[in-house]
């Protein structure tokens, strides 16, 4: 499985990498143009990320503008709904409105702070564990 931990909190991103690193390979970005960048990349290699953590809060795009434009570059690149990225949203409990305007977009959220139970959970319910 291949991996994007997007955060701009190094303490966040370093604790979702290290408890989802056991899954697959894991990338951990601290904002939104380099975790486009590195999408965009990996769409034009065919080397498509499985799942992706999306903190929604975070300084130069906000997650969700992040999550509008990734779903918006698979679409350009012709990618079937069940090739797009699985896309968890990570927020704090007062950004929950925010996650709700995500709806049909994302796959799930995860509100922080979360652990390796949480996220496992998360995981089997949008097809990526058993």
């Amino acid at each position: 499985m291949k991996i994007l931990v997007v955060d701009d909190e190094i303490v966040s991103r370093k604790k979702m990498m290290k408890i989802i690193d056991n899954f697959g390979s894991c990338d951990g970005v601290q904002n939104g143009k380099t975790a486009l960048s590195m999408i965009k990349t990996s769409l034009l290699e065919w080397k498509l990320y499985d799942l992706i953590t999306l903190d929604v809060s975070m300084p130069d795009i906000s997650g969700t503008q992040v999550l509008m434009k990734i779903r918006k570059l698979e679409k350009e690149r012709g990618l079937a709904k069940e090739e797009r990225a699985k896309i968890l949203m990570v927020t704090s409990h007062s950004d929950m409105e925010t996650v709700k305007a995500c709806v049909g977009k994302c796959d799930g959220y995860v509100i922080k702070p979360f652990n390796k139970e949480v996220m496992m959970d998360k995981m089997k319910r949008i097809g990526l564990l058993r």
